[in-house]
């Protein structure tokens, strides 16, 4: 089988065949390309087993596509139009792909309501957010605001910038559409302006159509052009065609692209910001999807700008500067001065790098500062909600002092892993109207976590005279199966006289049928309260065993089940009601460790296997340091490799990788505890200076990885059921 060949320019549709195409063509590429003869030698338990021996003279690495010191897989960028028109599509890319689209959203990107776009530009990019399997990194810029935006742009000063792949992924989680940044600055971007601009078409068709291919094989959504350097009349020329050319090749090969013009080069070809458009701009507005707008307006530009946007208003993005920097409306903690003037005349916003509170702010107070930042902000800023099934959430922020999976601790250690961000609800604090003092508040828990690094921590106080608070914590629009399982995982701090029930609002009313499900009163008929489970029923207990029990760490589990017939979905609410009995104030602190809304019939669907396990790039170290540290066993090899699987990729969230140490060369013991290495979220996987025994003369080691998909509906694959691979290892005959 030959390696993928050269997609020509302008069949950006190889993209998609390719990918498909190649976690499963990986072994036989790299069969070519490690030019070693590795045989799997038996299949043994249905574990795939390959015999290697020791060397420590690996292979090089590519250096664009793995960190030169750990060889872990990293994110990268493009610095010259040479190295964007030599790329083609590797099996090594694949480690940067998303793992699907945006999920569906309303109201659609496409509506006409004003957007808001967040620029993200922090100290040159590709900085922790480059590990695309996660760092240690210990106190990390974190964005969890998601459903306050619509279009996050990874920006950095590279020429091609492709955003980490992590960033996509927790976009899209949350329906929000990822751009990249083609820039070109100073003489030098002069120069490559020129070289593919003041041609014939077929040379800015070229780049048009690489940067077309990039984002579909990566799974992101688009481009923000920024021409920062002035421009021939010839190059000038051919900007419009280029737009044009670009938007059209990347609506037909990405659902839901776009392409962004940013105000600098006017039609003259001079660099000239506008702080609007207008006249001298305008064909650039004409020839893409929207318009964003240097910072140094007014509101003498917004009113001018009215006039010139006609109907296409939401696709002007009116930039603001959070970093506050020139003659700026706004900015920092009076950022919402902007968003007043721009929602009053009806444009988007564009907030270029937010991230001022973790960069000019104390890192000790980052959560407090961001949270500070977007709830000044959020009556500017319109929610857009998830309309699909399987939703379902940890309320991990992608980060943690520690990994828990399902109650359990199973490392200890800093960490950071973007994609890992499960889709986060609405923050805020809440207070009861009148004087009786009730309040809830929502705010991100890294102290405890259910699953992965933290949970979502409640706190409120409900007054003598007043029942219950209820907090709203997603906004959805799913149409509803007929029947439907939900779930909640929480836990209460402390004594309380306070019951936590998980509520729902139902749109559709005049056709929506509802069973199993009880009303709250007249006044609130569209919100209901499901109707709790003591057990799961008998053939979903497979999935979801636990219902009503007490897990590991506290937590506790409740379940329900509900019936409907042309309803739509509408709120996920939590409330907190005093007990029968109780009349005095209650002060309340609980935590969510989990919210599943799933389709009971999707909970029935046999799993796909992983399949067709093979190794590459394998590489050893001597690895005495680590066990005179105690970190390893007491004698030393330090393994790294890559590991490649099929399984389709729509069936999961992700997968975690395991490893376990056989005995005397044998396989896997069966009452050996697996350690967690980590997530994945493409086919493949690379371990990393994994320390393990080394073999003693005439005997084999071994290691044995587990290949554990987490499906999307959230429940637990039995152990039998995961992928299984091993090496046998022996050191060389003298």
């Amino acid at each position: 089988m030959e390696a993928p060949g050269v997609p020509e320019p302008g069949v950006a549709t190889q993209a998609a065949a390719l990918l498909q195409e190649l976690p499963l063509r990986a072994p036989a590429i790299t069969e070519q390309r490690e030019r070693r003869a590795r045989t799997r030698i038996e299949e043994e338990q249905e574990a795939a087993v390959f015999r290697e021996v020791v060397t420590f003279t690996p292979d090089p690495m590519p250096v664009r596509y793995y960190d030169k010191d750990t060889t872990s897989p990293i994110s990268f960028y493009f610095s010259s139009l040479e190295e964007l028109l030599a790329w083609t599509p590797d099996v090594e890319d694949s480690f940067n792909v998303a793992l699907a689209p945006p999920e569906c959203r309303q109201p659609p990107l496409s509506s006409r309501r004003p957007r808001t776009l967040l620029c993200h530009d922090m100290m040159g990019g590709y900085l922790d957010d480059k590990f695309i399997q996660g760092s240690a990194a210990q106190n990390p810029y974190s964005f969890y605001h998601w459903q306050y935006i619509d279009i996050f742009v990874y920006f950095s000063h590279h020429t091609v910038t492709i955003p980490p792949v992590g960033w996509t992924n927790a976009a899209h989680r949350h329906g929000v559409c990822v751009l990249g940044t083609f820039i070109t600055e100073w003489q030098e971007g002069g120069q490559l302006c020129e070289a593919f601009l003041a041609g014939d078409e077929h040379s800015y068709r070229a780049v048009a159509d690489q940067l077309v291919l990039i984002a579909q094989f990566f799974r992101f959504d688009g481009w923000l052009i920024n021409i920062e350097n002035s421009l021939s009349l010839a190059a000038v020329g051919n900007m419009p065609h280029f737009l044009q050319y670009l938007t059209t090749q990347l609506h037909q090969h990405v659902p839901g692209g776009l392409v962004l013009w940013y105000d600098s080069v006017v039609s003259s070809g001079q660099l000239k910001w506008q702080n609007e458009l207008n006249e001298h701009n305008r064909v650039f507005f004409d020839s893409c999807d929207g318009f964003f707008t240097n910072y140094n307006w007014q509101a003498g530009h917004l009113e001018r700008m009215r006039g010139q946007a006609g109907e296409r208003q939401a696709d002007v993005y009116v930039g603001v500067d959070v970093f506050a920097r020139g003659n700026v409306v706004g900015g920092r903690f009076d950022t919402n001065k902007s968003l007043e003037l721009i929602r009053k005349h009806g444009f988007s916003a564009a907030l270029f790098a937010p991230g001022w509170v973790y960069e000019c702010l104390e890192k000790k107070n980052f959560f407090q500062n961001q949270d500070k930042f977007w709830s000044l902000l959020a009556g500017y800023l319109p929610t857009h909600s998830i309309c699909s099934l399987p939703f379902v959430t940890s309320f991990c922020m992608g980060m943690g002092a520690r990994r828990v999976c399902y109650g359990q601790e199973v490392a200890v250690g800093p960490w950071y892993h973007p994609s890992a961000q499960e889709i986060q609800p609405l923050f805020g604090e809440h207070r009861l109207e009148g004087d009786g003092g009730g309040w809830v508040k929502t705010l991100s828990c890294m102290a405890d976590a259910w699953n992965g690094g933290s949970s979502l921590l409640i706190e409120g106080v409900i007054p003598p005279e007043v029942r219950e608070v209820v907090v709203r914590l997603f906004s959805l629009q799913v149409p509803m199966p007929p029947e439907v399982f939900l779930s909640m995982v929480y836990k209460l701090e402390g004594p309380s006289n306070v019951r936590v029930a998980l509520e729902l609002t139902t749109g559709d009313a005049g056709s929506c049928h509802i069973g199993d499900i009880c009303p709250l009163n007249a006044e609130t008929s569209c919100r209901h309260s499901p109707q709790l489970l003591q057990a799961p029923p008998t053939k979903l207990a497979r999935s979801v065993g636990h219902c009503g029990q007490q897990l590991s760490g506290g937590w506790v589990q409740r379940c329900y089940k509900v019936n409907l017939q042309g309803c739509l979905l509408g709120d996920l609410l939590v409330s907190f009601q005093r007990l029968p009995g109780s009349r005095k104030q209650e002060n309340f602190v609980c935590r969510l460790g989990e919210i599943q809304v799933v389709d009971a019939k999707s909970l029935l669907a046999p799993l796909p296997q992983v399949q067709a396990i093979s190794l590459s790039h394998v590489r050893w170290q001597p690895a005495a340091s680590l066990a005179s540290s105690g970190e390893g066993p007491p004698a030393g090899l330090r393994l790294s490799c890559t590991l490649h699987w099929s399984f389709p990729l729509s069936h999961v969230r992700c997968f975690r990788l395991h490893c376990c140490p056989g005995i005397g060369g044998g396989p896997l013991g069966r009452g050996e505890k697996p350690k967690l290495l980590g997530l994945a979220f493409v086919n493949q996987y690379r371990i990393v200076d994994l320390a393990v025994a080394a073999a003693g003369p005439g005997q084999d080691g071994r290691v044995e990885f587990l290949v554990e998909p987490v499906p999307r509906e959230g429940f637990l694959v039995p152990q039998a059921e995961w992928g299984r691979a091993a090496v046998q290892y022996s050191m060389p005959s003298t």
